[in-house]
C-alpha cells in the first residue's frame, strides 16, 4: 500500500480593521502598537504590546482616530500621538484599491 501525503492550506492570520471593522489578512493591514512610549505606527508586525490593525487608506485612519483606536489600545491619545498619526494617515491613498487579500463573510 503507498501512503499518499495530504497538505493542508496554510492558515492565514486574519485581523480586523478598527476603522471600518473588516477582516482582511493580517500582512494587508498596518500595526499600530501600545508601548511605554506612547502609540508607535509598526511596520514589521513584531513589536511587544498591545496592538490594533488598520487599513492603509486615509478614511479608516480617519474613523478610528475619532475613538476606536484609542479603545481597541485602551489607552486614550495624546495631542502629540494624534497629530503624528493624522501626518501619516495624510500621506496614505484616499480609497482602498487593494482587493486581494479581502475576506468575504
Amino acid at each position: 500500500m503507498t501512503r499518499v501525503a495530504i497538505h493542508k492550506a496554510k492558515r492565514v492570520p486574519q485581523r480586523t480593521c478598527v476603522g471600518c471593522r473588516e477582516v482582511r489578512a493580517k500582512r494587508g493591514l498596518i500595526r499600530l502598537v501600545r508601548t511605554p512610549d506612547g502609540v508607535k505606527i509598526d511596520p514589521t508586525g513584531k513589536k511587544s504590546g498591545r496592538g490594533a490593525y488598520l487599513h492603509d487608506n486615509r478614511s479608516c485612519w480617519e474613523k478610528a482616530l475619532k475613538g476606536s483606536l484609542g479603545a481597541a489600545l485602551k489607552m486614550d491619545l495624546t495631542d502629540a500621538e494624534r497629530i503624528i498619526l493624522k501626518e501619516y494617515a495624510s500621506r496614505l491613498p484616499e480609497a482602498d484599491t487593494s482587493e486581494e487579500d479581502q475576506v468575504r463573510p
